[in-house]
């Protein structure tokens, strides 16, 4: 989605689209690799966002997005600005509109985590400077880049990658079905009744190609998987949690479940985990878990993000 020919927006990962979504991770992988052992707060070699500004919006909570873009904005050379929701106007009535139109005047780029999807989109409409999804209840296209390079770090192609999904069908797990759609992988979704992602999300994959799963066996979905992946039950802000939590116990992910994937299967998880819910201590802690890879990984992916943003990849 574009508001113009000269802004690019990454509100999710069809508005790059396969071509630049691989460009973005052969990126990130060249940048991560030139700057290893290097102090983190030191600015890569041709600081490509020299003088650039981010205007981070907050309005919900966050650990790795705060801290990757903040991080990721120092390596290209450039700067962040953390604005926090409730302490903004637009906690306090102003309009998306009218937020979007002063930040343009003011930065290079805007990064908003928020819960409707259709704020961003607003957002974008009004903006004339990128505009960044760090996470909607829709969609978290940013952290599916960094699971994406962790999987290839740990050898695996993506076309045909068989990924199994356990537990709750939310954000994440609509961004999962959108790059297996452009990358043409397979993923097994084994939710309990009730719980299944927006099915126009799985019919956009299999309509690109890939071959999307739905079932109730979590011991099906697991069984020759590549890579094995699940998130929290309870997003932010959820209500009823206590049916939700109950629905969701045979989809936890423990060391038999693990067991019935292939030998050299990657565990992910996005983080925060719960642990004792939607995956074991054993597992999470265990040889095959790569969460934080997977989390450092957020730095590097959105380094790459951000130079496509801005025309330079």
């Amino acid at each position: 989605m574009e508001t113009t020919m000269s802004v690019r927006h990454f509100l999710d990962l069809n508005d790059a689209g396969g071509d630049a979504l691989a460009a973005m991770l052969n990126d990130a992988q060249d940048r991560k690799a030139a700057r290893a052992s290097w102090p983190k707060g030191k600015a890569d070699a041709d600081r490509p966002l020299a003088d650039h500004v981010l205007a981070m919006i907050f309005e919900k909570s966050s650990t790795r997005t705060r801290a990757s873009f903040d991080m990721a904005m120092r390596q290209l050379g450039g700067s962040a600005m953390v604005m926090e929701g409730g302490s903004m106007q637009l906690g306090r009535g102003e309009s998306i509109a009218d937020t979007a139109r002063v930040l343009s005047r003011m930065v290079d780029a805007i990064m908003i985590r928020t819960d409707d999807h259709a704020k961003i989109e607003e957002m974008a409409r009004h903006a004339s400077v990128p505009v960044i999804n760090g996470l909607t209840d829709r969609s978290h296209p940013c952290q599916i880049v960094a699971d994406l390079l962790t999987i290839i770090e740990q050898g695996k192609a993506l076309p045909g990658l068989e990924l199994a999904w356990f537990g709750d069908g939310n954000n994440v797990l609509h961004s999962v079905l959108e790059a297996a759609g452009i990358f043409k992988f397979n993923v097994r979704i084994a939710t309990p009744a009730g719980f299944e992602p927006d099915m126009t999300f799985v019919e956009a994959a299999r309509g690109e190609g890939a071959t999307v799963t739905l079932t109730q066996d979590a011991q099906a979905a697991a069984r020759d998987a590549d890579v094995i992946v699940t998130d929290t039950w309870v997003s932010m802000g959820q209500e009823n949690v206590e049916n939700k939590l109950g629905a969701m116990q045979p989809y936890r992910v423990d060391d038999a479940l693990m067991a019935l994937a292939k030998p050299d299967a990657d565990f992910l998880h996005c983080l925060p985990a719960h642990v004792g819910d939607e995956v074991t201590q054993s597992v999470i802690e265990g040889p095959q878990s790569c969460v934080f890879d997977e989390a450092e990984n957020r730095i590097h992916a959105q380094k790459s993000v951000l130079l496509w943003a801005f025309g330079k990849l």
